[in-house]
């Protein structure tokens, strides 16, 4: 939008002279009044211009970072997390893990407790189901039809992770990734079945199918279709 001001044009008086004749007297105070009010106009148009062009700058900034945290949270939204409540073979409840997606891989970690010392081995399973001895969680997770274990050549299956260390008070910090992912979507872990965490007896060869020698299922987490 285009803002013309137009500077006003001082009045004039006519006055005759002694010699009967006429000559032009500016009148001074009408001149310096409407120069003044024709500035004022301008300067108030000038003012209110910008005040609309700032306010839309200022807008669209907003809008900028109001598009750009959605974004984000589209983005975080996508993998999303999921959590599971560990329990013991007796019904004990030990403690709770989140499942995340990390660079193609699910991560789980938590802290758990009453869990017997030693090495132990971690798997995630093909269905959200632990009902003991915890054989009602499926096999692991294996989209891709591969045998167990990262030291085997022919593995590993996507829900195989690293062992995880039991201290002596019975207590455990948990903070693993599986060999593959997603969490969700296509060929993702929690699909309609569900999924499950689940914890061995002792530790993992990582190379004998179907699941490294680890032993019974002592601890288990289910995840929902829904969650």
């Amino acid at each position: 939008m285009y803002v013309i001001c137009r500077r006003q044009k001082s009045t004039t008086a006519l006055t005759p002279n002694t010699d009967g004749s006429i000559h032009t007297r500016w009148s001074i105070r009408g001149a310096a009044a409407l120069i003044s009010l024709g500035l004022l106009a301008c300067g108030g148009r000038d003012n209110a211009a910008g005040d609309s062009a700032a306010g839309a700058s200022a807008a669209g900034a907003a809008g900028g970072r109001a598009s750009g945290a959605g974004d984000s949270a589209a983005g975080a939204a996508a993998g999303g997390r999921a959590s599971v409540s560990m329990i013991s073979a007796t019904g004990q409840e030990l403690g709770t893990l989140t499942l995340s997606e990390a660079a193609g891989m699910v991560s789980v970690s938590g802290s758990l407790r009453g869990l017997p010392p030693g090495e132990h081995g971690i798997h995630l399973h093909g269905v959200g189901q632990c009902t003991p001895p915890f054989e009602s969680a499926g096999p692991h997770w294996n989209p891709t039809s591969r045998m167990h274990g990262s030291q085997n050549p022919q593995g590993p299956h996507a829900g195989d992770m690293p062992n995880i260390t039991v201290g002596a008070d019975s207590s455990a910090t948990v903070n693993v990734n599986s060999a593959a992912g997603p969490l969700r979507g296509a060929g993702g872990l929690i699909d309609t079945d569900g999924a499950a965490v689940v914890i061995h007896a002792t530790a993992d060869d990582l190379k004998t199918d179907p699941s490294g020698n680890s032993g019974a299922r002592i601890a288990c987490g289910a995840v929902a279709s829904g969650s």
